[in-house]
C-alpha cells in the first residue's frame, strides 16, 4: 500500500497478512487477514472434488451441444466439453494442450470420444446446485513450484513473474530440466528459487503421476484415483508464502505436521508458524466468528452509510450500490463518487470472501462527469489485481454497469454454508399480504359455484386476514356479496404468508365456535400497526380482528368495549386507564 502526501510518495506501507486455520473433527476452517481485517474464508466439511482424478465411462455423447456426459462415481453424470478433451492424436510440436480454444471448438465431439468409452478426467469445477461437476481430460499436477502436465510437452512460465531477466533465467532452467513427454509450467513462487528447489519439485510430481497410473491400471470404472491435497495443504502448497507474515493453527497435531511440510517445502518459513494455545476459541479470539454471520446477509454496509446488496442467481451475481444514510458535505456528484469510490473497496472484498464467480454485475450509482466514470474504473481494476483469482473485466456502461468475470472452481460460500429455504426453494422473495388475499378470494370463488355449504371459516396469516377484511370491513362485506356466503375470517399467528385453511360448513356452527363476541363485551386486545397502512393501527383477540370507532389505543395491549360485531372483524374504542389519585398511590 502505498503512501501519498501533497502528491508526493513518501512511503510504502507492508500489509500485514496473517493465516488463520481452526481445526474441528468435523470441519477445518482457514481465514486470511489483511491488516486484520477478514479477506477470505474458506471451509472444508467433506473429500474435496474439484482437483481429484477419476476414471469414468462416457454415458452419451451429445452432437448439438459439443460436450458429453461422464460417469465418474458420483450422484449426477459430470459434464464434459469438446473444449477440455485432449485428444490421443495430440502430441509433437502442437499438442492438443497448446490449442487455441477457437481451434478446440472446430472440433467435432463424436469424432473424439464415444459412448461407452473409459477415460480418466480432473474435476475443474464442482457439483453445483443442479448441475454436475464439470471435467477435462487435461491432467494438471499442482506442486509447490511447478505444474506438471502427464500430456504434451508445452514449457511456460507465470505470467505474474514480470521481471524479464528473471522470466529468462526461469524459463532457460525449465528448459534443461524439462521432463519428455510432460507440460510443464513453472508458478510464481518459483521466483527467486533454485534449479535444484525445483527439479525436487518436478521429481516428485512425476514419482506421484506413477503412482496414479499403476493405480488406473487395476482400477475398474467409475471410480476415484486420485484425491486432491486436503485444504490445509492446499493452503501451504498455494498461498503460504514469503509475503505472510504469521500462520496460526490451533490444533497441535497438524501444527507438527505443517511444520513438517513446510520444511520440505520452504524451511525459511518455519518461524512464520505459530501454535494457537489460549483458552478462548481462535475464530473468536480474531473476532472472525462475528463476520462469518454477516456473511449470509443481503445487505453489506459502509462505513459512510452507504451499503451493498448482493443477489446470487444461477445465472450471474448482482452487487447494487446505494448512498443509503450518506448524504456528503458538497456537492451530489461528489457525494456519488466518493460513495462508489468506497464501495470497491468493500466490493472487492466480498468477491474475495463470498469467492463469488462466474458473471458478476456492479450496479454503480450513476456519475455525469467522465472523469468520475475513469477514476472508478481504475479504482476497481487497482483493487481486483489483489485477488488471486483470474477476472475479466468490461468497460462501464452509460447506466453505471460493470460486467466482470471471476473464476471460481465450485460454490460459493454462502452457498456452501446454508441450504435452500425450503418454503420459496431458493426463490429469496415471498408473496405478500395483499397477493395472497387475492389468491384467497379467487379460490373462495371457485369453491363457492361447487360446495353446497353457507359458509367458509377462512384462517390465514394476521396481514393476509386483514387485507381479506380491508379498512371498515369493506373487502369482506363485498366478498360476501359476491359469494353469497357468509365469511368467517380469522388469522393464525403460526401460519406463513403464504399458507391459508378454507373450511366449510353452516353458518351456525361456526357462529357458536368462532362469534363468542356480543355488543358492549370489554376485551383485551393486542395492538399492533396495520399492514395496510403502518401509520394505523388494529387490535387482535385470538385472531379476530378489531378496528376502531374514533382513536387506537396507544399501548401494546388494551382493554376495549366491543360496539358493532361483525362475522370477521369488530369495531371497539379504548377503555381509557384511570389515573390514580394520591390517596390510592399511597
Amino acid at each position: 500500500m502505498r503512501i501519498f502526501r501533497e502528491g508526493c510518495l513518501i512511503a510504502e506501507q507492508k500489509i500485514l497478512k496473517e493465516i488463520l486455520v481452526n481445526i474441528a473433527p468435523r470441519e477445518t476452517r482457514i481465514a486470511a487477514l489483511e491488516d486484520g481485517q477478514l479477506m477470505e474464508l474458506r471451509v472444508e466439511r467433506e473429500e474435496r472434488v474439484v482437483g481429484s482424478l477419476y476414471k469414468g465411462v462416457v454415458e452419451n455423447v451429445l452432437p448439438g451441444m459439443d460436450a458429453a456426459f461422464v460417469d465418474i462415481g458420483l450422484e449426477r453424470n459430470a459434464f464434459l466439453y469438446v473444449g477440455d478433451i485432449l485428444h490421443d492424436g495430440d502430441e509433437g510440436d502442437t499438442p492438443g494442450a497448446n490449442l487455441k480454444r477457437s481451434e478446440l471448438k472446430k472440433r467435432k465431439i463424436n469424432e473424439l470420444i464415444r459412448s461407452g468409452q473409459e477415460i480418466i478426467v480432473q474435476v475443474i469445477k464442482g457439483p453445483r446446485g443442479t448441475k454436475g461437476a464439470r471435467v477435462s481430460t487435461r491432467i494438471t499436477l499442482p506442486g509447490r513450484f511447478v505444474v506438471l502436465m502427464p500430456d504434451g510437452n508445452h514449457l511456460g512460465v507465470s505470467r505474474k513473474i514480470e521481471d524479464r531477466a528473471e522470466r529468462d533465467r526461469l524459463k532457460e532452467i525449465g528448459q534443461r530440466l524439462h521432463p519428455p513427454g510432460y507440460g510443464l509450467i513453472i508458478r510464481t513462487e518459483s521466483e527467486g528459487k533454485t534449479e535444484k528447489e525445483l527439479q525436487q519439485d518436478i521429481q516428485f510430481l512425476k514419482e506421484s503421476w506413477e503412482a496414479i497410473s499403476k493405480k488406473i491400471a487395476s482400477t475398474p470404472a467409475p471410480a476415484l484415483v486420485h484425491t486432491d491435497d486436503s485444504l490445509l495443504y492446499r493452503m501451504l502448497r498455494d498461498v503460504f508464502s514469503v509475503d505472510v507474515d504469521k500462520l496460526v493453527i490451533d490444533d497441535p497435531e497438524e501444527y507438527e505436521r505443517v511444520h513438517e511440510v513446510i520444511a520440505h517445502l520452504s524451511p525459511r518459513l518455519k518461524s512464520h508458524v505459530h501454535l494457537y494455545d489460549k483458552q478462548e476459541p481462535i475464530f473468536e479470539h480474531y473476532k472472525i466468528e462475528k463476520e462469518m454471520e454477516r456473511l449470509l446477509r443481503r445487505k453489506v454496509w459502509l462505513k459512510s452509510g452507504g451499503y451493498l446488496t448482493i443477489d446470487e442467481t444461477e445465472a450471474f451475481t448482482a452487487i447494487d450500490i446505494n448512498t443509503g444514510k450518506f448524504t456528503g458535505k458538497t456537492s451530489l456528484a461528489d457525494t456519488i463518487l466518493k460513495t462508489n469510490l468506497e464501495a470497491i473497496d468493500e466490493v472487492c472484498r466480498q468477491l474475495r470472501l463470498r469467492d463469488m464467480g462466474g458473471i458478476i454485475v456492479i450496479d454503480f450509482i450513476d456519475m455525469t462527469r467522465a472523469s468520475d466514470n475513469r477514476q472508478v474504473m481504475q479504482a476497481l481494476q487497482r483493487t481486483l489485481k489483489r485477488d488471486r483469482a483470474r477476472f475479466r473485466i468490461g468497460k462501464i456502461s452509460s447506466l453505471g454497469l460493470v460486467e466482470l468475470t471471476r473464476k471460481r472452481t465450485g460454490e460459493s460460500l454462502p452457498e456452501s454454508l446454508s441450504i435452500t429455504c425450503p418454503l420459496c426453494h431458493g426463490r429469496g422473495r415471498l408473496p405478500s399480504p395483499e397477493t395472497v388475499s387475492l389468491w384467497l378470494e379467487h379460490e373462495l370463488a371457485g369453491r363457492a359455484r361447487k360446495d353446497n355449504v353457507e359458509a367458509y371459516l377462512i384462517e390465514a396469516h394476521p396481514q393476509v386476514t386483514e387485507h381479506m377484511v380491508g379498512e371498515d370491513g369493506e373487502n369482506v362485506e363485498l366478498l360476501e356479496h359476491s359469494l353469497r356466503k357468509a365469511l368467517f375470517i380469522r388469522a393464525r399467528h403460526d401460519l406463513n404468508i403464504e399458507d391459508y385453511h378454507i373450511t366449510g360448513g353452516s353458518i351456525d356452527a361456526f357462529k357458536r365456535q368462532y362469534l363468542p363476541y356480543r355488543r358492549a363485551q370489554v376485551l383485551e386486545a393486542k395492538i399492533v400497526p396495520s399492514a395496510i397502512d403502518e401509520e394505523e393501527k388494529v387490535g387482535w383477540v385470538d385472531g379476530y380482528l378489531i378496528q376502531w370507532e374514533e382513536e387506537a389505543p396507544l399501548g401494546p395491549v388494551s382493554k376495549v368495549v366491543i360496539g358493532e360485531v361483525r362475522r370477521s372483524y369488530a369495531f371497539a374504542e379504548p377503555i381509557p386507564v384511570k389515573p390514580l389519585h394520591k390517596a390510592e398511590v399511597l
